[in-house]
């Protein structure tokens, strides 16, 4: 099934500019540290060494440093929906978290029947989070039960990225006074940053950086430039690695490298058009990106500098090779081994760790492999 899949990559050159390899990374071992999590969506490690796991059906654990899982949850969250493919998500600490204790978490939140992305913080104490306040609301909120995003970045001037979807409704991604379908820019406190691209225009959300995404379910920082990299499912096919820019749209549903589940049609006016950017990288057939990571660490010294992103559909883990802004080769790695992977993080001991999104779904790292 690879050697097919790979095969029918290469009569596609048009569709995938960096070549796919399998074999090209050293040789590593993968370990269960946690099993035993409910649909885990995202990890940020706190700084005495335990973990912080967001589970999709509303529950934020505490893994310890030797991998073990307390056995209630985190209290103080506010309510959280289930519904479709929202729940609690993403999980992030903020950059003075030593002093302040803040820890940021995205989630669906629901208004009656309506259901949208938002963003929450509030302090770690003990095993509680206390002070919990909604910083930012998607709106306007709907009942579909798709694309809620939802990343959470610090860069490195302390503004917070959150990523979106266009909640399964095409048009909201193109629409500037709505939410759904663009990437948010905050203050850390939910302030509207005062050179946000729209902070001045009226009948535009002065929260949107960019717009015109379908669904961004993986964001990271790159750790020499700066810059937040974002990456968004395509429908059938047509999966983006973008550096988004500001006020810059990205296209969907105007132009996509996708097509139209089971009719296979083309969506919008095609691949191009003026005024709309055009993505580094993309997937067809797609992978169904999930969470990333850039390498920085030296357990992995081959792998330094490469961009790490977790495949919901092909169970795997893909390694991009970087040159700058270009992808210059893919590999593809632990395909069908651990299912599902939700997210990919770097932890402070230079390791990776995944997160497999299952009913009983495990936190792994992988090691050198001695």
């Amino acid at each position: 099934m690879r050697n097919g899949f790979l095969v029918l990559l290469a009569l596609l050159p048009a569709l995938l500019a960096a070549e796919v390899t399998q074999g090209q990374s050293p040789a590593f071992a993968y370990e269960i540290v946690t099993a035993g999590l409910e649909h885990p969506w995202s990890l940020a490690f706190l700084p005495d060494g335990r973990m912080l796991v967001t589970e999709r059906p509303g529950r934020l654990r505490l893994i310890s440093a030797a991998g073990v899982l307390h056995p209630d949850p985190v209290g103080g969250l506010p309510r959280i929906r289930q519904h479709g493919q929202g729940g609690l998500l993403d999980v992030a600490l903020h950059p003075d978290f030593n002093n302040n204790r803040l820890v940021y978490f995205s989630f669906a939140e629901a208004d009656g029947r309506a259901v949208g992305t938002a963003v929450a913080r509030g302090q770690l104490r003990g095993h509680r989070l206390e002070q919990v306040d909604v910083i930012f609301r998607l709106l306007p909120k709907s009942n579909t039960e798709k694309h809620f995003g939802s990343r959470l970045v610090f860069d490195k001037h302390g503004y917070l990225f959150i990523t979106l979807g266009d909640r399964g409704d095409r048009p909201r991604a193109q629409d500037l006074n709505d939410h759904a379908g663009s990437l948010i820019r905050l203050h850390d406190d939910g302030r509207i940053p005062a050179d946000n691209p729209f902070a001045n225009s009226r009948g535009k959300k002065p929260e949107i950086f960019s717009y015109g995404h379908r669904n961004m379910q993986g964001a990271a920082l790159h750790p020499v430039t700066g810059k937040v990299w974002i990456h968004e499912h395509g429908p059938q096919g047509g999966d983006e690695l973008n550096i988004p820019e500001p006020g810059v749209n990205y296209g969907w549903p105007v132009i996509t490298y996708g097509a139209n589940y089971v009719t296979g049609t083309r969506i919008g006016e095609g691949t191009h058009k003026e005024g709309m950017a055009q993505p580094i990288h993309y997937w067809t057939p797609s992978i169904a990106p999930s969470g990333m990571t850039f390498y920085t660490g030296n357990r992995f010294p081959q792998w330094q500098g490469n961009l790490f992103i977790g495949s919901l559909k092909f169970k795997l883990l893909v390694r991009l090779v970087l040159d700058g802004e270009h992808v210059v080769r893919e590999e593809r790695l632990l395909e069908d081994e651990l299912g599902r992977i939700r997210d990919a993080r770097q932890g402070p001991d230079g390791l990776l760790y995944l997160l497999t999104d299952d009913s009983d779904g495990m936190l792994v790292r992988l090691l050198p492999d001695s």
